[in-house]
């Protein structure tokens, strides 16, 4: 799939992997992530890894709070952002009657509360207005800032200061 593809990220870094559809962004995040395996090379990760992709890994049948409690309660959560992230009036609705862009905001609720220092972003702005884009890139920098890792796998622009851009193209095999 990837060819002579070495990446390292210290803490505070971000790096986008760009390409086309299909050109292997989300296998990279699922390689990364454990959840794939990688046939050549190693993964090497120093800290807990949270993944945000197009699955918000929220049971749909139960109200988005209950759902997130369930994190929370493995978590050890203390905030998720839930009212930053304008989710705090949506607590009895069941998930699988939200929209796209507050599953989406809603997933990354689950990830502010799991404290994870890395950060796996699959197309984060897909299905997002622009509010959401924006408070996702912010949230996102602050992650950076306070000392966390973000990859973010994405065709689209996503501004981050510092944010360095992979062409996950150039390594194709």
């Amino acid at each position: 799939m990837f060819r002579n593809l070495s990446l390292t990220l210290n803490a505070g870094q971000a790096l986008q992997v760009a390409g086309s559809n299909g050109i292997g962004k989300s296998s990279l995040l699922r390689i990364v992530a454990g959840l794939a395996p990688a046939y050549a090379g190693s993964i090497e990760s120093q800290g807990t890894i949270g993944l945000v992709d197009e699955r918000p890994a929220l049971d749909p049948h139960l109200p988005l709070g209950k759902a997130l409690d369930f994190w929370q309660g493995i978590d050890d959560a203390a905030d998720n952002g839930l009212a930053r992230l304008g989710l705090a009036g949506l607590l009895d609705v069941p998930v699988r009657y939200l929209s796209t862009g507050q599953k989406k905001r809603a997933a990354l609720s689950r990830l502010i509360g799991q404290k994870a220092p890395i950060w796996l972003l699959d197309e984060p702005l897909n299905g997002l207005d622009g509010h959401a884009v924006e408070l996702t890139e912010q949230l996102t920098a602050e992650h950076c800032a306070a000392g966390g890792i973000a990859l973010i796998a994405s065709h689209q622009t996503f501004s981050l200061p510092g944010m360095e851009k992979l062409a996950l193209a150039d390594y194709a095999a």
